[in-house]
């Protein structure tokens, strides 16, 4: 049986599905490759079926790790822009019989799971917004002093 090319495979894909780039695809395959990773990391058989939730978390992941804060532009560039794009991409390398597929396995799995600003914006937006304004204002110093009686206290020189 001869060797499927990725490339070969991802390009003759896009020729025929122009909704997402090569990069897209190449993301997607390295993406799994890290959540095999992070899955034998955590104790489990690395060369065991791969969930839609469980890719999407790898890739979620991956992406925050691979570009930080640029995620969600990176992949808003390639065509990703919801869960469900990555499952379009994984059903086109299963149909490719690039990826392989259980019987359960379908594309709703990757429908709605989480929205990009969730994943990838919520990450790098400042916590508490509330503490760093107080911290940014500046202390009242032109507030005229009151004496124990409640009047205004006159400043030398002043009427």
């Amino acid at each position: 049986m001869a060797k499927i090319n990725f490339s070969e495979v991802v390009e003759q894909i896009c020729e025929q599905d122009l909704r997402y780039s090569t990069d897209a695809y190449h993301f997607v395959q390295e993406g799994l490759n890290h959540t095999l990773k992070s899955l034998k990391r955590g104790g489990q058989h690395a060369h065991r079926h791969v969930s839609g939730q469980e890719l999407l978390s790898g890739l979620r992941e991956f992406a925050l790790k691979e570009y930080g804060p640029m995620s969600k532009a990176v992949l808003n560039e390639w065509g990703l822009r919801t869960t469900d794009d990555f499952g379009q991409i994984v059903f086109n390398l299963v149909n490719a019989s690039v990826l392989g597929k259980n019987e359960t396995d379908s594309p709703n799995d990757f429908k709605n799971v989480f929205s990009f600003d969730d994943a990838f914006v919520k990450p790098f937006v400042p916590r508490n917004s509330v503490a760093t304004d107080a911290v940014r204002k500046p202390a009242r110093t032109n507030a005229k002093k009151r004496t124990s009686s409640g009047t205004k206290k006159k400043k030398a020189g002043s009427l």
